[in-house]
């Protein structure tokens, strides 16, 4: 017997009916399948996804349903329209900063996040930071800063009465805040003034300068309770009784930004100091995913991972997850759609083709010789005997004319 032929991909009508999308996986385990791959690798969402419900699916499987629901999520936040930003907090508060990530060809990247909070104060009137959530990405500075949009709009950034930002003192970071919201208060964050000083007061050491034991302590306390002022012209002493270039470098870093370290004037106004909330999201949101232990990213699969890591730590997953079901079934009848129209007009061509080549010429017009005339007569056979199927004696096909002479048939005709 003749093997069967192979058949081609198609769609069965019973997975749309129960919303399959990948893998013959229902989407309750769909779900919980990606919910576990966005916390842990690949190999221990399958392993675990085994254990919970007994599921068995490849690593390969994990991956690739994984990737898909983030590429879904990735595309809804890039194809979303502008429209009126909602009623936000009053007082808010956003923070910016960039993690390193290893990809696969060996090169390190930054991966950006930002963070936005509202600012209010506890019990004890101590300045805090709550209903924090996240947006983070691999891309350049400026694309960053626009796509940044999605989670500045959903939060009303735009429409809060006062905003501050608190983060150190990179070139593009002062640019995502011109975007974003110009007017906001822009504070250098406490540990970031606090590294440089450290850093001067190091070379200061290293040049013969002696320091007292709780030097860098008091310029600090001095910093925050008192303003740069007096610290700047400590630091100017020592940068001109011990000249070195990095007391120099560290020393005009801190001089540029004097109207960003007025701490004192911050913290009476209610504003936090610390961008310690964005260094909590590098480890929450970008690290505990991407940056374990031998672990190398493709670049085209890191924003997807990124995208479901901050659905996850916004608490927004149920509203993510159904919004990226709804894109993915969408975009799996447009492609049914496109293969059926595909398939018909492959069908068309074809029969056209068999048409053209099988179709009945069409015979051409010829005019009837006139009764009686010599060409009628030569033209109209004798008639053939009842019942035969030859030709007549006199039939046409019967008179040869190959070895006869020409002036014998003229002569006959």
């Amino acid at each position: 017997m003749a093997p069967a032929p192979r058949v081609g991909e198609a769609f069965f009508p019973l997975d749309e009916q129960l919303g399959l999308l990948a893998g013959g996986l229902t989407p309750r385990a769909e779900e919980t399948l990606v919910r576990l791959a966005r916390w842990m690798p690949y190999a221990q969402a399958q392993e675990l996804l085994a254990d919970l419900v007994g599921i068995q699916v490849s690593k390969a499987s994990a991956r690739r349903v994984t990737l898909a629901t983030g590429q879904a999520a990735l595309a809804l936040d890039e194809a979303e329209e502008e429209r009126e930003a909602p009623e936000g907090a009053a007082k808010q508060v956003l923070s910016a900063d960039g993690a390193m990530v290893h990809l696969v060809e060996g090169e390190w990247v930054e991966v950006k996040t930002l963070v936005i909070g509202e600012v209010s104060r506890n019990k004890r009137g101590e300045v805090c930071t709550q209903q924090l959530s996240t947006f983070s990405r691999l891309a350049p500075a400026e694309r960053f800063t626009e796509a940044a949009l999605v989670e500045t709009h959903r939060r009303g950034l735009e429409r809060a009465t006062t905003v501050c930002a608190v983060q150190d003192g990179a070139e593009w970071l002062h640019k995502l805040v011109d975007y974003q919201r110009a007017d906001a208060v822009r504070i250098l964050d406490f540990a970031h003034a606090a590294e440089y000083i450290n850093e001067i007061g190091q070379a200061v050491q290293a040049a013969g300068g002696r320091l007292p034991a709780r030097w860098f302590e008091g310029v600090l306390h001095r910093l925050k309770h008192h303003g740069p002022e007096r610290v700047l012209e400590h630091l100017s002493w020592l940068a001109a009784h011990y000249p070195s270039p990095t007391i120099q470098e560290k020393l005009a870093y801190l001089q540029k930004r004097t109207a960003h370290m007025q701490y004192p004037i911050y913290q009476a106004a209610g504003w936090p100091i610390g961008s310690g909330s964005v260094e909590s999201a590098h480890k929450v949101v970008v690290e505990a995913r991407l940056k374990g232990a031998g672990m190398r990213w493709e670049r085209h699969n890191v924003n997807p991972m990124l995208t479901l890591r901050n659905a996850v730590c916004n608490r927004r997953w149920h509203e993510r997850w159904q919004a990226t079901r709804k894109q993915r079934q969408q975009r799996r009848q447009k492609l049914r759609a496109q293969r059926i129209q595909a398939r018909a007009e492959q069908a068309l061509r074809r029969l056209l083709t068999l048409w053209l080549w099988y179709r009945p010429s069409v015979p051409h017009p010829v005019a009837e010789p006139a009764p009686g005339s010599v060409s009628a007569l030569a033209a109209t056979p004798a008639a053939s005997p009842p019942g035969s199927r030859r030709p007549a004696a006199n039939h046409p096909w019967r008179r040869p004319l190959i070895g006869r002479p020409k002036e014998a048939v003229l002569a006959k005709k």
